[in-house]
Protein backbone atom coordinates (compact mmCIF):
# COMPACT_ATOMS: atom_id res chain seq x y z
CA UNK A 1 0.00 0.00 0.00
CA UNK A 2 1.36 3.62 -0.31
CA UNK A 3 1.49 5.55 2.77
CA UNK A 4 2.99 9.25 3.02
CA UNK A 5 5.99 8.92 5.20
CA UNK A 6 8.88 10.57 7.05
CA UNK A 7 12.57 8.90 5.77
CA UNK A 8 15.28 11.25 6.75
CA UNK A 9 15.25 14.15 8.76
CA UNK A 10 15.44 17.61 7.00
CA UNK A 11 13.74 16.15 4.22
CA UNK A 12 10.04 16.62 2.95
CA UNK A 13 7.79 13.57 3.53
CA UNK A 14 7.29 11.50 0.65
CA UNK A 15 4.83 8.80 -0.84
CA UNK A 16 6.52 5.29 -0.33
CA UNK A 17 5.40 2.09 -0.89
CA UNK A 18 5.42 -0.08 2.44
CA UNK A 19 3.75 -3.56 3.30
CA UNK A 20 -0.28 -3.64 4.74
CA UNK A 21 0.15 -4.48 8.55
CA UNK A 22 -1.66 -7.18 10.03
CA UNK A 23 -3.40 -6.82 13.67
CA UNK A 24 -0.92 -8.76 16.00
CA UNK A 25 -2.18 -9.64 20.08
CA UNK A 26 -4.19 -6.95 21.37
CA UNK A 27 -4.06 -5.28 18.54
CA UNK A 28 -6.86 -3.58 15.57
CA UNK A 29 -5.85 -2.91 12.06
CA UNK A 30 -8.03 0.13 11.21
CA UNK A 31 -9.42 0.79 7.68
CA UNK A 32 -8.73 4.01 6.90
CA UNK A 33 -11.82 6.35 6.20
CA UNK A 34 -10.53 9.66 6.51
CA UNK A 35 -6.80 11.58 7.99
CA UNK A 36 -7.18 15.23 8.76
CA UNK A 37 -3.97 17.26 8.31
CA UNK A 38 -2.42 19.17 10.62
CA UNK A 39 0.36 21.88 10.78
CA UNK A 40 2.81 19.92 13.23
CA UNK A 41 3.05 17.16 10.46
CA UNK A 42 4.74 20.62 8.15
CA UNK A 43 7.14 21.07 11.02
CA UNK A 44 8.09 17.44 12.06
CA UNK A 45 10.00 16.78 9.29
CA UNK A 46 12.39 19.47 10.21
CA UNK A 47 12.99 18.47 13.63
CA UNK A 48 16.28 18.41 14.47
CA UNK A 49 17.43 14.31 14.53
CA UNK A 50 19.02 13.95 18.05
CA UNK A 51 15.40 15.62 19.21
CA UNK A 52 13.56 12.94 17.42
CA UNK A 53 15.79 9.92 18.86
CA UNK A 54 14.97 11.73 22.71
CA UNK A 55 11.88 11.47 22.04
CA UNK A 56 12.06 7.47 20.57
CA UNK A 57 10.81 8.00 16.99
CA UNK A 58 11.78 6.04 14.91
CA UNK A 59 12.53 6.60 11.59
CA UNK A 60 11.01 6.02 8.62
CA UNK A 61 7.03 6.83 9.94
CA UNK A 62 4.09 7.58 8.41
CA UNK A 63 2.25 10.75 9.29
CA UNK A 64 -1.66 11.63 10.16
CA UNK A 65 -2.88 11.12 13.55
CA UNK A 66 -6.55 12.83 12.74
CA UNK A 67 -7.79 9.02 12.36
CA UNK A 68 -11.18 7.22 12.05
CA UNK A 69 -12.49 4.90 10.14
CA UNK A 70 -13.42 0.69 10.43
CA UNK A 71 -12.09 -1.74 11.86
CA UNK A 72 -10.52 -4.61 9.22
CA UNK A 73 -8.97 -6.89 12.04
CA UNK A 74 -9.29 -7.13 15.12
CA UNK A 75 -7.73 -9.21 18.39
CA UNK A 76 -9.20 -6.90 21.11
CA UNK A 77 -12.77 -7.96 22.42
CA UNK A 78 -15.45 -5.91 22.17
CA UNK A 79 -14.21 -4.87 18.53
CA UNK A 80 -15.73 -6.47 15.51
CA UNK A 81 -14.66 -6.13 11.57
CA UNK A 82 -16.80 -3.19 10.40
CA UNK A 83 -17.44 -1.28 13.46
CA UNK A 84 -16.66 2.64 13.00
CA UNK A 85 -14.13 4.12 14.65
CA UNK A 86 -12.02 7.08 15.97
CA UNK A 87 -8.31 6.56 17.25
CA UNK A 88 -7.18 8.55 19.94
CA UNK A 89 -4.58 11.05 18.95
CA UNK A 90 -2.42 11.02 22.26
CA UNK A 91 -0.86 7.73 23.46
CA UNK A 92 -0.82 6.90 26.76
CA UNK A 93 -0.63 3.66 28.63
CA UNK A 94 -3.18 3.87 31.15
CA UNK A 95 -0.99 2.42 34.05
CA UNK A 96 1.27 5.60 35.35
CA UNK A 97 0.64 8.49 37.43
CA UNK A 98 -1.29 10.70 35.18
CA UNK A 99 -3.22 8.55 33.63
CA UNK A 100 -4.35 6.87 36.66
CA UNK A 101 -5.65 10.51 37.44
CA UNK A 102 -7.43 11.79 34.31
CA UNK A 103 -4.09 13.40 33.15
CA UNK A 104 -3.12 11.09 30.47
CA UNK A 105 -2.06 13.98 28.19
CA UNK A 106 0.76 14.04 30.26
CA UNK A 107 1.28 10.24 29.75
CA UNK A 108 5.22 9.48 29.26
CA UNK A 109 4.39 7.35 26.70
CA UNK A 110 2.83 10.37 25.01
CA UNK A 111 6.10 11.74 23.05
CA UNK A 112 5.51 8.95 20.82
CA UNK A 113 2.46 7.56 18.47
CA UNK A 114 0.86 7.79 15.46
CA UNK A 115 1.53 9.85 13.37
CA UNK A 116 4.36 11.10 15.09
CA UNK A 117 7.49 8.50 15.44
CA UNK A 118 5.12 5.70 14.92
CA UNK A 119 3.08 4.85 11.03
CA UNK A 120 -0.01 6.85 11.46
CA UNK A 121 -2.88 7.68 9.13
CA UNK A 122 -2.19 8.90 5.68
CA UNK A 123 -2.03 5.47 4.72
CA UNK A 124 -4.93 2.76 3.84
CA UNK A 125 -4.10 1.06 7.40
CA UNK A 126 -3.13 1.62 10.40
CA UNK A 127 -2.49 -0.51 13.59
CA UNK A 128 -3.81 0.41 16.93
CA UNK A 129 -2.86 -1.14 20.13
CA UNK A 130 -5.47 -1.86 23.27
CA UNK A 131 -8.94 -1.09 23.43
CA UNK A 132 -8.43 2.57 25.13
CA UNK A 133 -7.06 3.95 21.57
CA UNK A 134 -10.39 3.58 20.40
CA UNK A 135 -13.77 4.89 20.32
CA UNK A 136 -16.76 3.98 18.83
CA UNK A 137 -18.70 6.19 15.83
CA UNK A 138 -22.09 4.80 16.19
CA UNK A 139 -23.99 6.68 13.48
CA UNK A 140 -21.05 9.64 13.35
CA UNK A 141 -19.42 9.44 9.86
CA UNK A 142 -16.18 8.15 10.19
CA UNK A 143 -15.01 9.53 6.49
CA UNK A 144 -14.77 13.38 8.16
CA UNK A 145 -14.52 12.79 12.37
CA UNK A 146 -10.83 12.34 12.20
CA UNK A 147 -10.35 15.86 13.10
CA UNK A 148 -12.27 15.91 16.14
CA UNK A 149 -9.55 13.51 17.52
CA UNK A 150 -6.93 16.33 17.56
CA UNK A 151 -8.12 19.69 16.91
CA UNK A 152 -11.73 19.02 18.40
CA UNK A 153 -10.49 17.05 21.42
CA UNK A 154 -7.52 19.77 21.77
CA UNK A 155 -9.75 22.84 21.41
CA UNK A 156 -12.18 21.22 23.93
CA UNK A 157 -9.35 20.50 26.68
CA UNK A 158 -8.60 23.98 26.42
CA UNK A 159 -12.34 25.32 26.97
CA UNK A 160 -12.25 22.71 29.98
CA UNK A 161 -9.69 24.02 31.49
CA UNK A 162 -10.80 27.44 32.10
CA UNK A 163 -14.36 26.81 32.99
CA UNK A 164 -14.14 26.80 36.49
CA UNK A 165 -12.40 30.71 35.75
CA UNK A 166 -15.54 31.71 33.52
CA UNK A 167 -18.23 33.68 35.01
CA UNK A 168 -21.84 34.17 33.87
CA UNK A 169 -21.83 36.98 31.23
CA UNK A 170 -18.30 37.07 31.30
CA UNK A 171 -16.17 36.85 28.06
CA UNK A 172 -13.48 34.71 26.62
CA UNK A 173 -11.69 35.79 23.85
CA UNK A 174 -10.32 33.00 20.94
CA UNK A 175 -7.11 34.32 19.36
CA UNK A 176 -6.70 32.67 15.84
CA UNK A 177 -10.10 30.64 14.92
CA UNK A 178 -8.77 28.44 11.86
CA UNK A 179 -9.25 24.27 12.90
CA UNK A 180 -9.01 24.43 16.53
CA UNK A 181 -10.10 28.04 17.41
CA UNK A 182 -13.42 27.39 15.55
CA UNK A 183 -13.89 24.12 17.63
CA UNK A 184 -13.44 26.43 21.09
CA UNK A 185 -15.74 28.45 19.98
CA UNK A 186 -18.17 26.20 19.47
CA UNK A 187 -17.61 24.15 22.97
CA UNK A 188 -17.88 27.50 24.26
CA UNK A 189 -21.62 28.78 23.09
CA UNK A 190 -22.48 24.90 24.30
CA UNK A 191 -20.77 24.40 27.78
CA UNK A 192 -21.15 28.13 29.23
CA UNK A 193 -22.91 31.36 28.67
CA UNK A 194 -20.34 33.62 28.08
CA UNK A 195 -19.80 36.16 25.49
CA UNK A 196 -17.39 35.28 22.94
CA UNK A 197 -14.97 37.14 21.27
CA UNK A 198 -13.41 35.66 18.14
CA UNK A 199 -9.93 37.22 17.19
CA UNK A 200 -8.09 36.84 13.71
CA UNK A 201 -6.59 38.88 11.10
CA UNK A 202 -8.37 36.41 8.29
CA UNK A 203 -11.77 38.40 7.44
CA UNK A 204 -12.52 34.33 6.43
CA UNK A 205 -12.53 33.04 9.63
CA UNK A 206 -13.78 35.80 11.31
CA UNK A 207 -16.77 35.42 9.05
CA UNK A 208 -16.82 31.70 9.95
CA UNK A 209 -16.45 32.26 13.66
CA UNK A 210 -19.59 34.77 13.55
CA UNK A 211 -21.55 31.43 12.11
CA UNK A 212 -20.46 29.19 14.77
CA UNK A 213 -21.65 31.70 17.61
CA UNK A 214 -19.25 34.03 18.28
CA UNK A 215 -20.75 37.55 19.70
CA UNK A 216 -18.20 39.59 18.24
CA UNK A 217 -15.39 39.52 15.85
CA UNK A 218 -11.74 41.79 15.65
CA UNK A 219 -8.26 41.61 14.14
CA UNK A 220 -6.82 42.58 17.48
CA UNK A 221 -7.53 42.45 21.17
CA UNK A 222 -7.70 45.32 23.52
CA UNK A 223 -8.65 45.73 27.10
CA UNK A 224 -11.29 43.52 27.60
CA UNK A 225 -11.09 42.74 31.22
CA UNK A 226 -11.83 38.77 29.76
CA UNK A 227 -12.51 35.68 32.67
CA UNK A 228 -10.33 33.86 29.96
CA UNK A 229 -7.91 34.26 26.32
CA UNK A 230 -7.53 31.30 24.46
CA UNK A 231 -4.14 31.91 22.07
CA UNK A 232 -4.04 29.00 19.65
CA UNK A 233 -1.73 31.16 17.63
CA UNK A 234 1.12 31.75 20.14
CA UNK A 235 3.46 34.57 18.46
CA UNK A 236 4.71 36.95 20.64
CA UNK A 237 2.37 39.71 20.06
CA UNK A 238 -0.83 37.23 20.84
CA UNK A 239 0.82 36.38 24.10
CA UNK A 240 1.42 40.17 24.67
CA UNK A 241 -2.41 40.70 23.70
CA UNK A 242 -4.03 37.88 25.24
CA UNK A 243 -2.67 38.40 28.92
CA UNK A 244 -3.19 42.33 28.74
CA UNK A 245 -7.03 41.14 27.74
CA UNK A 246 -7.32 39.65 31.23
CA UNK A 247 -9.33 40.69 34.49
CA UNK A 248 -7.66 40.19 37.24
CA UNK A 249 -8.14 36.09 38.26
CA UNK A 250 -8.52 35.51 34.55
CA UNK A 251 -7.04 32.60 32.77
CA UNK A 252 -4.59 32.50 29.86
CA UNK A 253 -4.25 29.40 27.79
CA UNK A 254 -1.28 29.12 25.56
CA UNK A 255 -2.14 26.90 23.05
CA UNK A 256 -0.64 27.59 19.66
CA UNK A 257 3.03 26.62 18.97
CA UNK A 258 4.68 29.33 16.85
CA UNK A 259 7.41 29.84 19.86
CA UNK A 260 6.06 33.24 21.26
CA UNK A 261 8.00 34.76 24.21
CA UNK A 262 6.76 37.01 26.83
CA UNK A 263 9.35 39.69 27.17
CA UNK A 264 10.06 41.84 30.10
CA UNK A 265 9.08 41.47 34.04
CA UNK A 266 6.29 39.14 35.00
CA UNK A 267 5.02 41.62 37.21
CA UNK A 268 2.47 43.82 35.81
CA UNK A 269 2.02 41.15 33.05
CA UNK A 270 1.06 38.15 34.18
CA UNK A 271 -3.20 38.28 35.74
CA UNK A 272 -3.20 38.91 39.38
CA UNK A 273 -4.95 35.85 41.50
CA UNK A 274 -5.12 34.33 37.91
CA UNK A 275 -3.14 31.69 36.02
CA UNK A 276 -1.36 30.72 32.42
CA UNK A 277 -0.84 27.41 31.21
CA UNK A 278 0.05 25.55 28.41
CA UNK A 279 -1.12 21.98 26.95
CA UNK A 280 -0.40 19.55 24.40
CA UNK A 281 -3.01 17.08 23.08
CA UNK A 282 -5.91 15.80 25.19
CA UNK A 283 -7.22 12.94 27.14
CA UNK A 284 -9.27 10.25 26.36
CA UNK A 285 -11.72 11.46 28.42
CA UNK A 286 -11.78 14.52 26.24
CA UNK A 287 -12.37 12.87 23.23
CA UNK A 288 -15.29 10.72 24.48
CA UNK A 289 -16.93 13.98 25.60
CA UNK A 290 -16.55 15.76 21.68
CA UNK A 291 -17.75 12.66 19.84
CA UNK A 292 -21.15 12.94 22.26
CA UNK A 293 -21.17 16.30 21.37
CA UNK A 294 -20.58 15.81 17.85
CA UNK A 295 -24.02 16.43 16.91
CA UNK A 296 -24.11 20.09 17.60
CA UNK A 297 -20.98 21.02 15.77
CA UNK A 298 -20.06 22.06 12.36
CA UNK A 299 -16.97 20.15 11.34
CA UNK A 300 -15.61 21.85 8.27
CA UNK A 301 -13.40 19.57 6.21
CA UNK A 302 -11.58 19.99 2.62
CA UNK A 303 -11.69 16.48 1.29
CA UNK A 304 -8.57 15.63 -0.76
CA UNK A 305 -7.51 12.24 -2.91
CA UNK A 306 -4.49 10.99 -1.32
CA UNK A 307 -2.85 11.41 -4.93
CA UNK A 308 -3.45 15.27 -3.91
CA UNK A 309 -1.87 14.79 -0.53
CA UNK A 310 1.17 17.79 -0.95
CA UNK A 311 -1.36 19.87 -2.81
CA UNK A 312 -3.42 19.61 0.06
CA UNK A 313 -0.29 20.48 2.64
CA UNK A 314 0.35 23.35 0.58
CA UNK A 315 -2.66 24.64 0.87
CA UNK A 316 -2.42 24.16 4.36
CA UNK A 317 0.55 26.23 4.79
CA UNK A 318 -1.12 28.73 2.73
CA UNK A 319 -3.67 29.13 4.68
CA UNK A 320 -6.37 28.65 1.83
CA UNK A 321 -8.64 25.43 2.73
CA UNK A 322 -11.51 28.37 3.31
CA UNK A 323 -11.67 27.53 7.06
CA UNK A 324 -11.87 24.09 6.99
CA UNK A 325 -9.61 21.20 8.06
CA UNK A 326 -7.66 19.46 5.58
CA UNK A 327 -8.82 15.95 5.04
CA UNK A 328 -7.19 12.79 3.02
CA UNK A 329 -9.92 10.30 2.12
CA UNK A 330 -9.35 6.71 1.24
Amino acid sequence: MRAFRITEWGRPPQVAEVPRPSAGPGQVLVRVAGCGLCHTDVTLPHMPAAVGERLGWQLPFTLGHEIAGWVAESRVPGFAEGDAVAVVTQNSCGRCWHCLHGLDSSCPNALAGRGYGRDGGLAPYVVVSGERSLIRLDSLDPVTAGPLTDAGATAYHAVRRVLPRVYPGGTVAVIGVGGLGSFAVQFLGLLTGCRVVAVDTNPLRLKVAAELGAHDTAESLGRLGADAVLDFVGTDDTIAAGLRALRAGGSYGLIGAAGGKLAGPWFGALPKDGEVFTFQGSSVADLHDVIALAGSLRNDVRRFPFDDIEDAYARLVAGSLDGGRGLIVF
